[in-house]
């Protein structure tokens, strides 16, 4: 089952579940904002899209800006910050079985399917 973490504020991310619908393929949505992902599970993201979690992160939303940007932060603290402020996690971010993508074009999601 293909797995989008979506945000339905960002327009990428309401692109994304347009694309996904537009496949066929059945897929289920998990609003990450309300659904906040674990430590375990953003580990496993991170694995299947094979970045580090400050890959992972926003920096351009104002709580990273004011409360993160110059401090040297470990993976775990940074995994961290995002469990505390989810809008930090890049979006959207669809996973199909072990493989995941930010689908940032939008297109990139054609790599997983």
């Amino acid at each position: 089952m293909i797995t989008i973490y979506h945000n339905s504020r960002c327009s990428k991310s309401r692109e994304g579940v347009c694309f996904l619908e537009n496949t066929k393929e059945p897929f289920q949505v998990i609003n990450y904002l309300e659904n906040i992902p674990t430590k375990e599970e953003i580990k496993e993201l991170l694995r299947k899209l094979n970045i580090t979690p400050i890959e992972l992160v926003r920096k351009k939303e104002p709580i990273w800006i004011s409360d993160y940007k110059n401090k040297k932060m470990s993976d775990d603290q940074i995994i961290q910050a995002m469990i505390d402020n989810p809008k930090l996690i890049e979006r959207p971010i669809i996973v199909n079985g072990d493989k995941a993508v930010i689908a940032r074009p939008t297109e990139r999601i054609n790599e997983i399917l």
